[in-house]
């Protein structure tokens, strides 16, 4: 129910009473201009009032609306709030049944907070023991339904903290138990769950919802269980292939390096192929050709150790940017930076193993970085290099 249609009610109760052959209650003061108005009349001028604005403002029109909607003491508003609620939930409006059950909520908790500071309660209500118990027992059912509206709105979380102020005034509410494990388990909450089924079950072992959740629960562990053996196991895989890499590379005297940001690879990455746990198995490395003078590059995802550049550039040549026709195996020349910043020749139909294993280069970040110049621009652009390396360093030439 909107703010409308609430409104409508009030004033269908303001113009006829409460009920057939009822007499109309006298009016307060401050609802005098509602006086001789029909009801469509009165919403009129109550779509100009405070009511229907975004913040509301207090004045005496305002309150008395309030006041007028809570007339009855505070068990018997929570109570029909909840009644209200449970025609939403039939209706299956469960945020309507939601907000209906949090008013009859907020009644309650207000009364429990006003006892807890010394108030005295208002004239006419009663804080006897026996109201007092209704009143919880109210509350109790307000929580465990709102609960469920929460359940069919996939609040999770909300469902569980009302099942949590149900079990407070009664650890013995049944309905709490299920819908706090049913909410648990979908948030993926396992373990969680089955406690809160288990709770439920000591209580009534016989429910036969609880029973078929406790399947579900069971089902549902031993799927984590099996998830989780599946990934220690991958990341023992993973730990071991790694050390096995390792004792290649330092086999081989390949040097290697690592920075705080490497480069983003995809799936491409340096391994043993074919079998990653064999450290005789051949490696592969990710290889990225640049073209310095023309600031272009191609990746190349595998480049065994065994493959010499020659080979690669059968398929990378000719480039689809080379107009000029510059590049091509017998007429460009191969470089790698190396430890101290110079430049090392690589020859094309040299073993990439053999350069890397030379001691003078190391690879970055998994990374192979060669660089390839058309001999008509070599000797200019090795040049260049070197004169841009010493400006790094600070010499001056």
């Amino acid at each position: 129910m909107d703010d409308n249609e609430m409104m409508t009610a009030l004033m269908k109760r303001l113009t006829t009473g409460h009920g057939e052959g009822q007499p109309i209650p006298e009016l307060p003061p401050s609802l005098a201009f509602t006086s001789g108005k029909s009801s469509e009349e009165i919403l009129a001028d109550l779509n100009k009032s405070p009511l229907f604005m975004t913040e509301l403002e207090e004045n005496d029109d305002v309150a008395a609306l309030q006041a007028l909607a809570y007339e009855g003491t505070p068990l018997e508003n929570a109570t029909n709030f909840k009644e209200q609620g449970n025609e939403c939930f039939k209706e299956k409006k469960w945020a309507d049944a939601k907000e209906f059950y949090g008013k009859g909520i907020q009644i309650v908790v207000a009364e429990d907070r006003r006892r807890d500071k010394g108030e005295p309660p208002k004239e006419g209500d009663s804080d006897s023991p026996d109201e007092v118990r209704k009143q919880h027992a109210v509350l109790e059912v307000l929580y465990v339904n709102r609960a469920a509206s929460h359940l069919e709105l996939r609040n999770y979380r909300s469902c569980t903290q009302d099942c949590a102020g149900a079990l407070r005034l009664n650890p013995r509410n049944v309905k709490a138990y299920y819908r706090s494990a049913r909410a648990l388990l979908a948030l993926g909450k396992v373990r969680e769950a089955d406690d809160a089924c288990a709770r439920g079950l000591a209580v009534a072992p016989e429910n036969a919802a609880l029973g078929a959740l406790s399947g579900e629960i069971a089902a549902a562990a031993a799927a984590e269980a099996a998830k989780s053996g599946k990934e220690r196991a991958a990341a023992e895989t993973a730990q071991r292939r790694a050390r096995v890499l390792k004792a290649a590379l330092r086999a081989r005297g390949v040097r290697m390096r690592a920075t705080e940001k490497p480069p983003e690879m995809e799936d491409a990455r340096l391994q043993l192929t074919p079998d990653p746990e064999d450290p005789k198995s051949a490696l592969s490395f990710p290889t990225v050709l640049l073209y310095p003078a023309h600031l272009e590059s191609d990746f190349i995802k595998a480049f065994d150790e065994r493959e010499c550049l020659e080979q690669h550039f059968g398929y990378v040549f000719p480039l689809p940017w080379d107009r000029d026709g510059s590049y091509s195996a017998n007429n460009v020349q191969c470089y790698m930076e190396t430890l101290t910043g110079g430049l090392v020749k690589v020859g094309k139909k040299v073993p990439l193993l053999k350069v890397l294993s030379a001691g003078n280069v190391e690879i970055v970040d998994e990374l192979v970085k060669i660089f390839v110049v058309p001999k008509s621009k070599a000797e200019g652009w090795v040049q260049e290099f070197k004169m841009k390396k010493a400006a790094e360093k600070g010499v001056q030439k």
